[in-house]
Formats: C-alpha cells, sequence, structure tokens
C-alpha cells in the first residue's frame, strides 16, 4: 500500500517551533515521579484543545489519548517526569524548581508524543487506531511502566513503540536493535551480625569483615557458574561498611550493590538464586544475615518485527543513512514492563550536536532540538506503517 506523507512533511514544518516551545516550558518546569500534574495538565489540554479526549491514568498523573477509529490499534509511549537534580545549564528554559530537573530527556519524549498526537489528529484517512500513552514516574521502581500495564490500557493493542534520547548518537541518527537493548535492574543489600571482639581472639567471635569479603569475592564467581552466560547477568558492590578501629572486630557490616540482567527469565529467578547463595556463602562464618532484595524493572526485549516496522519508518522519514546500530546498555527503562502485554520497540533518538555528549542524568543535559521533529516523523511514519503492513 503506497502512502503519501506530504501532509506530514507540511504539518511538521508548520509546528516545530511550536513543538520546541512546549518542550522548553516543560523543561523550565520539570516534576518529579507521580507529581506531574501540571505537564499532564497542559498536554491534556493541548488535545483538548485539538479535539480530541486524553483520559487521566488511574495512577492520578500521566494520561492516554486515542487517535482515529476502528481498525488496527498501535500505542505510542512518551514518559514525562524529571529527575531531582539540580540544572546546571545556562539557557532560557533552565528549570525554575530548585533541584529538579528534565535530565533524561522526557520533556523532549512528551514533546514528540504529543507532535505525533497532533499530526496524526490532521491525517487525512487513518487507517486504524493509535493510541499515544504520556508514562508518569519512569524515574522510580518499580516504575510507573507497571501502574500501565495493571491499568488494562494496552490490553487491545498491537505493538508499542518508544523512543529514548540518545546523547552519544547523532542528531539524525536513530538507533535500532532487536533484542535485549536494556538490563533488568534490581537492588540488594546485606547486614551481617554477629557478637564482635578484639582482633588478637577471631576465634572468640565472628569476624564480620572477612564474612563479607567472602560475599564480595566468592559471589560473582558462583552465579556465574549458576547462569546462562548469555543471560548477561551482573551483580556490582557498590558499598561496603564495617567497623572503625583497627583492632576491633566489629558487630555489624553492610553490604549494597545492583543486580542487572538482560534476560527476563533469569531476571524472574535471580532474586531467589542470589539470596540462596549469599546465605551459603556466610553460613560457615556463623553469622547473621539479613538480605533486603527489590526488584526494579524487567529488561526491555525490543520484539524483531516490531524493529522492522521502525527501521522502515526511520528509512521513510530521514533515508537509510538515518538508521544507525545500537549497543545493549545495562541501563534500566520501565518500557520493559509494557512487553507483558503487547510487542514492544524502544529507538534511541541521536540528540548529540557538535561533538557535545551531554549526557543522561546529569545536571547538564541538553538535547539538539531538531530531533523533535525527526522524532515526530518517525515516529508518525512508523505507527501508520504498523497499521496497514502485516502483524509478523
Amino acid at each position: 500500500m503506497c502512502v503519501s506523507f506530504s501532509w506530514l512533511d507540511r504539518w511538521v514544518d508548520d509546528h516545530t517551533d511550536y513543538l520546541i516551545a512546549v518542550r522548553r516550558q516543560l523543561h523550565a518546569n520539570p516534576e518529579l515521579s507521580f507529581g506531574e500534574n501540571k505537564t499532564t495538565e497542559l498536554l491534556a489540554d493541548t488535545l483538548r484543545a485539538a479535539g480530541l479526549s486524553p483520559q487521566i491514568l488511574p495512577m492520578g498523573t500521566g494520561l492516554t489519548c486515542d487517535i482515529g477509529t476502528g481498525g488496527r490499534r498501535v500505542g505510542f509511549r512518551g514518559d514525562i517526569d524529571a529527575l531531582p537534580l539540580r540544572d546546571l545549564k545556562d539557557v532560557p528554559y533552565r528549570s525554575t524548581v530548585d533541584g529538579v530537573c528534565h535530565a533524561c530527556g522526557h520533556d523532549a519524549h512528551a514533546a514528540i508524543a504529543l507532535g505525533v498526537g497532533l499530526a496524526l489528529a490532521s491525517a487525512p484517512d487513518l487507517p486504524g487506531q493509535v493510541r499515544l500513552i504520556f508514562q508518569p514516574a519512569e524515574e522510580t521502581i518499580p516504575g510507573g511502566g507497571e501502574g500501565v500495564v495493571s491499568s488494562g490500557v494496552l490490553a487491545d493493542l498491537e505493538r508499542v513503540f518508544a523512543l529514548h534520547c540518545d546523547p552519544r548518537l547523532d542528531c539524525g541518527k536513530v538507533g535500532l536493535l532487536a533484542g535485549p537493548i536494556t538490563a533488568a535492574a534490581d537492588s540488594v543489600s546485606v547486614t551481617l551480625r554477629g557478637p564482635g571482639g578484639h582482633t588478637a581472639r577471631p576465634h572468640l567471635s565472628v569476624d564480620i569483615v572477612d564474612a563479607l569479603g567472602r560475599i564480595v569475592t566468592t559471589l560473582p564467581g558462583l552465579l556465574s557458574r549458576q547462569v546462562d552466560p548469555r543471560a548477561g547477568l551482573s551483580l556490582v558492590w557498590a558499598a561496603i561498611g564495617a567497623g572503625i578501629a583497627h583492632n576491633t572486630i566489629p558487630e555489624t557490616g553492610s553490604l549494597r550493590g545492583t543486580v542487572r540482567v538482560l534476560r527476563r527469565e533469569a531476571w524472574d529467578g535471580a532474586e531467589k538464586l542470589i539470596c540462596g547463595l549469599i546465605e551459603q556463602v556466610v553460613a560457615p562464618t556463623g553469622a547473621e544475615v539479613e538480605i533486603r532484595y527489590q526488584r526494579g524493572v524487567p529488561p526491555v526485549v525490543n520484539d524483531a518485527w516490531s524493529i522492522e516496522l521502525l527501521r522502515s519508518g526511520v528509512i521513510d522519514a530521514l533515508g537509510p543513512d538515518g538508521v544507525a546500530d545500537t549497543a545493549q546498555s545495562m541501563g534500566a527503562e520501565d518500557f520493559g514492563w509494557y512487553a507483558d502485554v503487547a510487542p514492544i520497540a524502544l529507538a534511541r533518538l541521536g540528540t548529540a550536536s557538535g561533538g557535545r555528549e551531554l549526557d543522561l542524568h546529569m545536571g547538564s543535559f541538553d538535547i539538539d532540538e531538531r530531533a523533535i521533529a525527526i522524532g515526530v516523523r518517525v515516529m508518525t511514519h512508523t505507527l501508520l506503517t504498523s497499521l496497514t503492513r502485516p502483524t509478523s
């Protein structure tokens, strides 16, 4: 089916400045997870003004909005929350909220999703239905994505797409990868206790420091023999603490770290496995052990056919040179929850300009704002293509 997109080019050219202004307004007025009230209100009011009928999510912030009626249904998710960081940039749209900053590009994601919705609302003969999902609380654990899934708003969708700003990729490029693209991320805290004592008489106490050392040095090797290496399971200890004096065996000690996994089945079994191994390692030392394991978010595993649909959308919007390879990341993204309901595909939107790398989750983060129009073009092409192509 040959579809003309000349209307889309005209629409984006006419509205790019407006979408940049929306992004800057969101950037200057950031809101933390589940507190995105003004952000939700702005997006909802704008969509209503275009004749659409947005619905606030049951969590109280965030919203969905359907464009078109009947036929097949696909979704596009844009997250909307900010981070508890100071904005360090000297720009007119610098955050006006002390200690809160859009340092992960969610302001751009929201502006792109809004642009896609407004563009589709003006599309001739929409061949199906697109559901926009403006998701709150991506930056929390277990993430607002879990709430979106449990609310049922994905139940009738054929597949769901998302973009994420990538400051290591040049503006004008979109990174695509089938299979795992981001990892599951959990946290684990271990507390050991014993009677303590004098270092001259370790046989009369429980050597907490020795026990901590055994966990740190032994556990990674044990895990590597219990889990398929292709699962990409990684345990990294980030904090260790015990004692204050050179000649005193402490009564308590602690470890804190993160667990990251690229395969869902390995993530599902990680908590039981890791807690069991810690207990086995500690048992010979005589220390009492308390483990607090917090499951975070699942890996984002991109559906192969959905990535091919995205590839077509990128090529249609930008030409073949717009497609870029991208690597797996051990970072986390709660879009992985959506795969519990429908096939998903997350693309990386290049936002770098002039050789600058303004990394995510830093107060200096910013984007090349040309990426907003690029994101609208790519995703509109992708969504419309998804409504007219075979399902696999």
